[in-house]
């Protein structure tokens, strides 16, 4: 797991490589990856979108930019947090990901940036 703290809020990632759902002779390579998001300011936030940075060993890097995760725009209050699983597929079965989210302070509007660490995608195939 990896974590960023970011004016009080704390991202942690783990990523788990689901062989059942891969098929490495083709190139297809599925990820899935539990967030935890903790507020840990003294502000009411709400998260209104995401950008992730998805690098996929040396093949390609995709941005993928939208509203919220998984469908939701979480409001968090000082000291609760919010955890969700999404997923990732990759060809070559070894890359990373990173980005940010774009977090909206209730009390007067302004919207911050908060890190999402970067993390490792490895295929069980690469542990050897």
């Amino acid at each position: 797991m990896v974590t960023a703290i970011t004016q009080g809020i704390k991202v942690s990632v783990e990523a788990t490589y689901q062989a059942e759902y891969s098929s490495p002779h083709q190139h297809h390579y599925v990820f899935t990856y539990k967030v935890s998001i903790e507020n840990n300011s003294a502000h009411t936030l709400q998260l209104l979108r995401r950008k992730w940075e998805v690098f996929d060993a040396g093949l390609s890097t995709k941005i993928i930019e939208g509203d919220g995760v998984v469908g939701q725009q979480p409001v968090l209050e000082p000291g609760k947090s919010h955890h969700y699983v999404s997923g990732c597929n990759l060809r070559s079965g070894l890359g990373k990901m990173k980005g940010e989210y774009y977090m909206e302070r209730l009390q007067d509007g302004k919207v911050l940036a908060i890190e999402i660490p970067e993390f490792q995608l490895i295929a069980d195939i690469f542990d050897n």
